[in-house]
């Protein structure tokens, strides 16, 4: 009889009242990989979509589905190919970080224990909690990988849309950091927020984005770091044979030698000496975490219910 564990998932797509508690075998770690007993896991908008139905699932990943990307916990176990007569890198006890993927058999980051590769993990900083450390690394890989697709050189100006959310201010701190000149956008109430994380320029959320980036910087900006999703919205704002970059497909059509990018954070999932590079910059004071809340693993549904209402500022962390 295997080992069981409790995860969060679901055996059908829907809203989140589908989500529940689930048990499942407790995984081991294959070649190449350790075992995480995990302490917190994250809620991002990707987790919504998968518990919707937003794409189709690989062969061989099968109900419950689990979701989550993000985890930080304590290691308790190390595959035999990770350990050696001489020592090895990770040991159990270790505490560590990652960002894993939910569409693949065993599932994501939302259970009690999880099989993480080696090379996907980063240890956690002394005095971080381990709530804290779960919301660096996917929205971190995503913007490190977002600036190095971009590749600007240092006074570029730089235009975030959807500043409040972790990925914009990500965007807005680490662009700073390298020189770029930095406009994000707010709401009245938040201008002092999106200020606080080094912005030069802070332009209206919404339909004001454009006219008031053409109006401050009238042949176009360098480029945009379109996180809140606006595309065709915000794209008149980029100067001719500029940049702009999503994290969801483009809906519309270029224009102007426009370059879109699109980043996948699902690519670079095994780039914990990244992740770890992102640690140093927020114990330097670059980056800055923020959590919403720290809810129970079985409040998973609230958590979704919150995040898809909108307003939530920093990450909700799940648990365990």
């Amino acid at each position: 009889m295997p080992e069981m564990m409790r995860a969060v998932g679901f055996t059908e797509f829907g809203d989140p009242s589908v989500l529940q508690i689930v048990t499942v075998p407790k995984p081991s770690p294959g070649p190449g990989q350790v075992l995480v007993k995990v302490a917190a896991a994250t809620v991002n908008p990707t987790d919504l979509g998968f518990r919707a139905g937003g794409r189709a699932l690989p062969a061989g990943v099968e109900p419950p589905y689990i979701p989550g990307m993000d985890l930080a916990g304590v290691i308790d176990a190390v595959g035999l190919d990770v350990t050696g007569p001489d020592g090895t890198r990770w040991r159990v006890g270790d505490r560590v970080m990652a960002a894993v993927a939910p569409a693949v058999p065993g599932g994501g980051a939302q259970a009690e224990y999880v099989a993480v590769a080696e090379d996907a993990l980063a240890r956690v900083p002394d005095g971080w909690s381990l709530e804290e450390a779960s919301t660096l690394p996917m929205n971190g890989l995503t913007v490190r990988n977002a600036l190095d697709l971009l590749a600007l050189p240092a006074g570029s100006t730089l235009a975030v849309t959807g500043s409040a959310g972790i990925v914009g201010q990500f965007a807005i701190q680490l662009g700073r950091h390298e020189g770029l000149t930095m406009i994000g956008d707010a709401a009245p109430a938040e201008i002092e927020l999106i200020e606080s994380f080094g912005a030069h320029r802070v332009v209206p959320r919404g339909e004001g984005t454009e006219p008031e980036l053409r109006e401050i910087y009238p042949d176009g900006v360098d480029a945009i770091l379109d996180a809140a999703l606006l595309g065709p919205e915000v794209i008149g704002a980029v100067r001719d044979g500029g940049q702009l970059l999503a994290v969801r497909p483009y809906a519309g059509e270029p224009e102007r030698d426009i370059a879109i990018h699109l980043v996948l954070v699902g690519r670079h999932l095994h780039e914990g000496h990244r992740i770890a590079e992102l640690a140093d910059l927020v114990t330097k004071g670059v980056l800055t975490l923020r959590i919403a809340e720290v809810l129970p693993a079985d409040h998973a549904a609230e958590a979704h219910r919150r995040l898809a209402a909108g307003g939530v500022r920093g990450r909700l962390v799940l648990s365990f």
